[in-house]
């Protein structure tokens, strides 16, 4: 085993961990906060596992054994060098404290050409900005019909809501597997063989069983500040819309983009909106904080992002440019 294939190798237990650890939160943090006092974390993980199992499975049938489902075709593969390893292993010092990274800027720019890194920020910022309009649209009007600051379902329709609330977070964990798998697939062969799959799968699943276990980290609080994020008819229709605006960015084009930026978008739109209706007890002195104490965060990697991107391509690597 030669030099790069061990930072291959350690690039990518750093960038599973990393991205499981921090972006997957985000499809599953919902999840999580809404059943972890009904269900054993053994069972919900059982559950994200299978969905894993079969969307992997399936991009890797329909890919010819490419795991990204094609996301990594304007990043050519490279010979991995320890600035490769380096950069999931600050995102996992990052995520310990708390910081929503996105794990797509901090791996993929040093990878990515900078024309590629830009066409990628501008997506991302596109998602963002989106995300956060089209959240606020759609929860002025669901904020006049159901009150989400409180869990108001009736108990006869508590096991619909729960079924609904497992379809939508099956359909939320494909959708994001299928964009940022690429964030972990970039240290692996583009063409995977059957037991180099196989064992993705079991790092995979192990490192999801920990954040289970774990109830899903420091990032998890992201979540539980947004109002009525533990109930679970909040987290089904927040983890559908999500989804759907992942499989429109993922039908757009292939270029990678940020799904910490989107998912932080949604939140802020459908915050703000729940602010906006319920003004005489909801105030901006909370909200605004809180949606700009996220923002702060994004911003924080995204200068760790470009500042490791551009002393790669400029002062370590600058043929790479």
């Amino acid at each position: 085993m030669d030099i790069h294939t061990i930072y291959a190798l350690i690039g990518f237990l750093m960038a599973a961990y990393a991205v499981i650890g921090n972006d997957a939160v985000q499809t599953l943090g919902t999840f999580i906060a809404s059943n972890n006092k009904v269900f054993k974390w053994y069972w919900l993980w059982a559950a994200a596992t299978l969905v894993m199992v079969i969307t992997l499975s399936y991009g890797w049938v329909t890919h010819d054994g490419d795991i990204s489902f094609g996301r990594l075709s304007k990043i050519p593969p490279i010979e991995i060098q320890w600035y490769h390893a380096a950069a999931p292993f600050v995102l996992v010092l990052l995520t310990r404290v708390g910081i929503p990274v996105s794990t797509t800027f901090l791996v993929l720019s040093t990878f990515a050409s900078t024309l590629v890194l830009e066409k990628m920020l501008v997506k991302s910022v596109i998602g963002y900005g989106l995300s956060a309009v089209i959240a606020y649209s759609l929860w002025m009007v669901i904020s006049r019909f159901m009150n989400e600051k409180y869990n108001m379902v009736k108990k006869e329709n508590r096991a619909k809501w729960r079924v609904l609330q497992w379809l939508a977070t099956g359909f939320l964990w494909y959708s994001w597997l299928s964009h940022d798998m690429a964030n972990i697939a970039v240290y692996l062969p583009r063409q995977l063989p059957l037991e180099m799959f196989g064992g993705v799968l079991i790092v995979l699943s192990g490192w999801l069983a920990f954040i289970f276990w774990s109830n899903g980290g420091k990032i998890q609080n992201v979540v539980l500040e947004k109002s009525g994020t533990r109930f679970m008819r909040s987290a089904t229709i927040i983890d559908f819309i999500y989804a759907l605006i992942l499989i429109f960015f993922k039908e757009w084009n292939s270029i990678p983009m940020s799904t910490t930026w989107v998912f932080v978008g949604l939140l802020t739109g459908r915050e703000l909106a729940i602010a906006t209706t319920y003004r005489a007890t909801y105030k901006a002195g909370y909200v605004f904080p809180l949606i700009g104490k996220d923002f702060l965060k994004m911003m924080i990697g995204l200068g760790v992002s470009v500042a490791m991107a551009l002393t790669i391509h400029y002062v370590l690597n600058p043929q790479a440019m």
